[in-house]
């Protein structure tokens, strides 16, 4: 993966791996929130798609001590650091890291199961090129009774037009982009997975959060 996509993100995150955690907490808005409501059942397990730095998997752990973990991600780089942050935090025995392209990696032979009673993508769809591809194969490790649950970048709806020019700027120098389809994507999704789709806004537009519950 020294490469395509993992290449791009290894070079954007080398060195901002090391404060992104810090920096981040202030416009990642809504990952706690997913987080909270994720409520695995006990022995469940909880697979991150683009689980970048570990935060939130540790976040995960200590919010629900019973759950099995899992990430992937496509930086080697990323996920050097999230070794460390999982061992530092006690849940070296807890959490399964794999590095993956988060469109087409193979659950069963990276975690040695195809399934998982919750899947959740943190502010990474608007980071992958082929985000639908991603979305899909997030909804296929989905098991059947199982959630999918997604927060990202929104259009800022009901924020001023100079902040959403403002903040697309910027995000586009990290090779971040807002997706604009996603609340129709996840309807696709259950039509042709099925299950039932949900989606709303948060804070006047800033950021969607929105998912699958498998059936």
């Amino acid at each position: 993966m020294k490469g395509g996509h993992g290449g791009l993100m290894d070079s954007i995150y080398r060195r901002q791996r090391h404060i992104y955690d810090l920096s981040r907490k202030f416009y990642l808005l809504g990952r706690d929130g997913l987080i909270a409501d994720l409520a695995p059942p006990p022995g469940g397990a909880v697979l991150e798609i683009g689980c970048g730095t570990g935060r939130n998997l540790i976040a995960v752990g200590k919010a629900w001590p019973e759950a099995r973990l899992y990430g992937v991600d496509i930086s080697a780089a990323m996920l050097e650091t999230a070794r460390k942050a999982v061992t530092k935090a006690g849940m070296a025995d807890r959490v399964v890291l794999a590095q993956g392209d988060g469109c087409e990696f193979d659950a069963a032979a990276l975690f040695g199961r195809e399934a998982f009673e919750r899947v959740f993508i943190s502010y990474a769809l608007s980071m992958i090129p082929d985000w639908q591809g991603a979305l899909r194969q997030a909804a296929r490790c989905v098991a059947d009774g199982g959630k999918l649950e997604v927060v990202d970048f929104g259009q800022q709806d009901r924020l001023p037009k100079f902040w959403k020019q403002a903040l697309f700027g910027w995000l586009a120098r990290f090779h971040v982009a807002p997706r604009a389809e996603l609340r129709q994507a996840f309807e696709g999704l259950a039509a042709d997975m099925g299950g039932f789709p949900h989606s709303h806004v948060l804070y006047r537009g800033y950021a969607i959060r929105g998912g699958l519950i498998r059936v």
